[in-house]
């Protein structure tokens, strides 16, 4: 999948055998057998890489998939979707159109694109943000929530994914399917892996699409290449990435199991007054999910997003006169380790108020 800078074809695609957005041009260019004498697939190695002069002269995101014509100042495509539709149509003679008269084609790919690929990164990224996600956990609900969506859409009689003729809506959807088989398990989800129609529709076009079944070991290839260097060895909820410390007696507060005198409740912080209380105003401040935070050395970028909703509640809570701090302030503590005093595995910050404090601490 590479060519020379000197490439003689029309067009060059820059592109690598794992992206799963040049994989769905790819498909493009492989079903309309476009010659390499028109369209050359590129490695962006050739040219420096992505963030090469070289490259960045031709695509100022430095990203690919990038359609570049080779002709002195000819025309540079970026981004996936631009790059199909001008495929499709400059090459609207050769092979399948797949633009069938059929809305759902452009529906599937359009929530593929917008709901889907931004937040793909929590599958394989180390760290947030996932599009606009900071949390992997809620991340992954989503990207399984909108698979949902789309297998809605998906025509039961196959190949394709809107019956007998193959669509934009099948190139676009394919190759982040792989992804999905490929990488979901690694975050422990095996259960149905793919909502049933679209599971029953990727079998299908890869038994009976001899192109399908190419990209599919494209990729997989690479993805096999990352998982032997050990992509996911260090990611968050991968394999033995997980919080697998006992439930504490905050677990049962929030489960409402055991009573507690709440002042603040939002959809990821509880506060609640402590029951030994060493001022007037003592409020917890603790994660419903404590995803991983024994204590705040545990903290990773992971948790960037819950760590600031702790201090905002922290800081609300702080306001309160009817809880009876003052307007003085409060002081704001977290405890870390059992040096530190800290009684319950699961981070926690503690408000306290409603007389003068003394420094430095005990």
């Amino acid at each position: 999948m590479s060519a020379s800078k000197t490439t003689t074809a029309r067009y060059s695609l820059y592109d690598v055998p794992v992206s799963n957005h040049g994989a769905r041009c790819r498909i493009i260019v492989y079903k309309k057998q476009l010659p390499s004498s028109e369209v050359s697939i590129v490695s962006p190695a050739e040219l420096g890489g992505l963030k090469s002069p070289e490259y960045l002269a031709l695509n100022r995101q430095g990203k690919m998939p990038l359609l570049s014509e080779n002709a002195g100042g000819g025309l540079c495509i970026p981004e996936s979707d631009t790059i199909c539709r001008y495929l499709m149509s400059e090459y609207e003679s050769f092979g399948p159109s797949f633009l069938p008269n059929n809305p759902r084609s452009n529906l599937i790919a359009r929530i593929h694109d917008i709901y889907i690929s931004p937040i793909q990164g929590c599958m394989y990224k180390p760290s947030p943000p996932f599009g606009a996600f900071y949390n992997r956990k809620n991340a992954l609900a989503e990207l399984q929530r909108q698979l949902s969506v789309i297998d809605e859409l998906i025509d039961d009689n196959g190949p394709y994914v809107l019956g007998d003729e193959i669509s934009y809506g099948d190139a676009a959807l394919f190759p982040t399917m792989i992804f999905v088989k490929f990488m979901l398990p690694k975050f422990g989800v095996s259960q149905a892996l793919l909502p049933s129609k679209i599971q029953k529709w990727f079998d299908r076009v890869i038994e009976v699409d001899s192109v399908f079944s190419k990209v599919n070991e494209e990729v997989l290839e690479s993805l096999k290449k990352w998982d032997e260097a050990g992509r996911w060895n260090s990611i968050w909820l991968a394999g033995a990435n997980k919080d697998y410390n006992a439930d504490t007696i905050f677990d049962k507060i929030i489960a409402g199991q055991i009573p507690s005198t709440k002042v603040l409740e939002t959809e990821d912080v509880l506060c609640f007054k402590d029951i030994n209380p060493v001022a007037p105003a003592h409020v917890l401040v603790i994660p419903k999910d404590r995803n991983g935070l024994c204590n705040i050395r545990k903290s990773s970028p992971e948790h960037v997003d819950i760590l600031g909703k702790l201090l905002v509640a922290a800081g609300v809570v702080a306001k309160d006169t009817s809880l009876g701090f003052g307007s003085g302030g409060a002081r704001i503590v977290i405890n870390d380790g059992e040096d530190a005093g800290q009684e319950v595995p699961h981070l926690h910050l503690h408000v306290i108020g409603g007389r003068q404090m003394t420094w430095p601490p005990g």
